[in-house]
């Protein structure tokens, strides 16, 4: 019985071993999350802020000073154009068109006296020249007589134009006292009032506003402030949605009419004014609201989305070990780089920088791929800054960047300034040559969306952009004023959206198969598919995997330890542990 005992006993702890060295040495379950490819609008938009306003308002102020009488028109009033809305006592101007017309009154009669004496002064010079022919006077008296009559003829000039200056000032009496009534301009709304009745107004330097009228509240405008990193993307008739805090609940439209140039600069950030007409038909919009804009630059309604995270996602190789596969070509060769490194970028096209064609697009995602028209020199800078550590030799990334910034096999967006143009044009010959007829067909009509040229999609030349993915693409020429055009707004082109590759990675059978994509509009969650023809429809996605190695301590190292620090010094003997590994006090 006792030997039994020991037995069974003996059977138990073996059983337990076994079972710990087995639970310590299995290989850990990973834990895949994966999300599926779904169906939807995809929109890209830029978000800014901006105040209604009516489309015309107008300041009536009034041309001379006085006191207001009458008031005809309050805020919210509905005015006609020529309708009477206020009145200024006209009493002093009164007195004034009275005395002016006594002014004049004197200067007519100040001429009749001048005409009268000139008509004495001309019979007497007739009389001298009659005297002076037969000798009765000097020449002198004629002379005296001659200038009597010139100066009665000066002086009749003088006396007509201060009777011309004493009706103007009569007329311009006249004139301000019809300013003493106030109309309205236009035919609009009041929307503000500035002056009571009784109160003076003085118009000395600058005409007092008594009202301001705007002429239209059914069509109003938005005065967005778009930032300058955004205002390169803005057309004029992009459609606009916006909501105000008075209708949290609704959302109204408008569109873009007017991208003004004059910068607007509050603390270092510089902003445009953008023009959004906004229809108001149920004059639910008031002046000065505060509108938060929404505009949408780009449109894609029921297209195949994928995840941005599943475009974010990246395998590591203990991921391939866990799930015991082998690593693809492309990460051994340059770690996360690897797509891009040594081989200097690949193009949009299908084709590797070498120049062998190969079967879809390259994957940006990937690390270093570029967009459309990307460069060699991207290509590999990119590739060596994402080599992680513990992904292949620390110098892969490093040195594949390198390589593929000196041009070694340089990729379709490369550019080569020692290169002829003929050179080029063999160049490019002979990748159309090896390419497959559906990748050629392909080529060109990107080529032609791109505005065709050797350097349409890609080349590093001078005066190249470099977009948010790194890639670069030529600048597009500055635009030439047409017969017809009066705004510069007019000379801009049309925004194109331009496609880039991508890579994404799914779950089936224990393995990560890679999932090369085409990508287009995106809205920051969501981006479009372009090639969804060639992607299952019901695919998942991966979003985020863990290998379960992050819950096993690494060897010599004690549980509950920061794994930031790695093994320490004494090993699992510490400082007084025995043995030949133990720490300091060991032996």
């Amino acid at each position: 019985m006792k030997k039994l005992t020991i037995v069974l006993l003996v059977l138990v702890i073996v059983g337990a071993g076994a079972y710990a060295y087995r639970v310590r040495n299995a290989t850990p379950e990973p834990a895949v999350q994966t999300q599926p490819l779904s169906r939807g609008d995809v929109v890209d938009t830029v978000g800014a802020t901006g105040t209604l306003e009516a489309v015309e308002t107008v300041e009536v102020g009034t041309q001379v000073s006085g006191v207001v009488e009458a008031l005809y028109a309050d805020f919210n009033s509905i005015v006609r154009k020529g309708q009477v809305i206020a009145r200024l006592d006209p009493q002093l101007i009164q007195t004034q068109i009275e005395q002016q017309q006594a002014n004049v009154v004197r200067a007519e009669a100040d001429l009749e006296r001048l005409k009268v004496a000139l008509a004495d002064a001309k019979h007497k010079y007739e009389r001298a020249q009659q005297m002076s022919e037969k000798s009765l006077i000097p020449r002198s008296e004629l002379e005296t007589a001659e200038v009597n009559v010139k100066s009665s003829e000066a002086q009749i000039r003088s006396s007509e134009a201060a009777l011309t200056q004493a009706r103007a000032q009569l007329n311009n009496q006249r004139v301000n006292l019809g300013y003493t009534t106030i109309t309205a301009p236009i035919d609009g709304i009041v929307i503000s009032r500035n002056v009571d009745q009784g109160q003076t107004v003085a118009a000395s330097m600058n005409a007092p506003t008594l009202y301001i009228i705007a002429a239209d509240l059914t069509k109003m405008q938005v005065l967005a402030s778009i930032d300058e990193a955004d205002v390169g993307r803005m057309r004029p008739g992009q459609v606009v949605t916006f909501r105000v805090d008075a209708y949290p609940t609704e959302t109204f439209t408008g569109a873009v009419e007017q991208v003004r140039l004059q910068p607007a600069v509050v603390q270092n950030v510089v902003t445009y004014s953008t023009v959004i007409s906004v229809p108001n038909s149920e004059l639910k919009l008031k002046p000065g609201m505060t509108a938060n804009v929404t505009i949408e630059i780009a449109r894609r309604n029921n297209v195949l989305r994928i995840p941005n995270r599943a475009l974010s996602f990246r395998p590591t190789t203990e991921m391939f070990a866990v799930l015991n596969q082998e690593v693809p070509p492309e990460l051994e060769r340059g770690g996360r780089g690897g797509f891009a490194g040594r081989g200097g970028g690949r193009g949009a096209e299908g084709q590797r920088a070498g120049g062998a064609p190969i079967d879809g697009p390259s994957p940006a995602s990937a690390g270093g791929a570029g967009a459309p028209g990307q460069g060699a020199a991207a290509g590999g800078r990119q590739g060596g800054r994402q080599n992680a550590p513990g992904e292949g030799t620390p110098a892969a990334g490093p040195q594949a960047g390198a390589e593929g910034g000196a041009g070694r096999g340089q990729g379709r967006g490369g550019f080569d300034p020692n290169m002829t143009p003929e050179e080029r044009q063999r160049r490019m010959e002979e990748r159309m040559a090896s390419m497959s007829p559906e990748d050629r067909e392909r080529f060109q009509a990107r080529m032609k969306e791109g505005g065709g040229g050797a350097q349409a999609r890609g080349g590093g030349a001078p005066g190249a952009a470099r977009g948010n993915t790194g890639a670069r693409a030529n600048a597009a020429p500055t635009p030439t004023a047409p017969g017809g055009a009066t705004t510069i707004d007019s000379l801009f082109a049309p925004i194109q959206i331009q496609e880039r590759p991508g890579l994404a990675w799914t779950f089936s059978s224990r393995q990560l198969k890679p999932l090369r994509l085409r990508l287009g509009v995106t809205d920051g969650s969501f981006s479009e598919i372009v090639n969804a023809a060639e992607i299952p429809q019901e695919s998942e996605v991966v979003v985020n995997m863990t290998t379960g190695l992050e819950q096993r301590a690494t060897p010599g190292q004690a549980p509950g330890s920061n794994p930031l620090m790695g093994p320490q010094r004494g090993g699992p003997g510490g400082r007084g542990g025995g043995g030949g590994g133990g720490g300091r006090g060991g032996g």
